[in-house]
């Protein structure tokens, strides 16, 4: 059985992506202080939605082939709309 190379690549990223989280959070507990904490927290606010955009890049160009530019695009907006409730305060 052969892996798919675009599964290989999503995993990847949220391989890498669950590492940064671990490494950020034991680094928040090294540090010890609310404010450093923080500052790492708000760090990672950038990796989550930079990951989703790039699997779920991946993911489509992967299955371009097999959807129809409409599914494409509403799964564009669903994406769309996801960050905006993530990243609007």
């Amino acid at each position: 059985m052969t892996l798919d190379r675009f599964v290989v690549s999503m995993a990847t990223l949220r391989l890498i992506s669950g590492s940064i989280e671990i490494a950020a959070a034991l680094y928040m507990l090294k540090v010890g202080q609310v404010d450093k904490a923080l500052a790492i927290n708000t760090m990672l606010a950038f990796v989550g939605p930079t990951v989703l955009i790039l699997t779920t890049a991946i993911g489509l160009v992967g299955m371009a082939d097999k959807l129809s530019w409409a599914k494409i695009i509403w799964i564009l907006m669903g994406v769309t709309c996801l960050l905006i409730g993530i990243l609007k305060k």
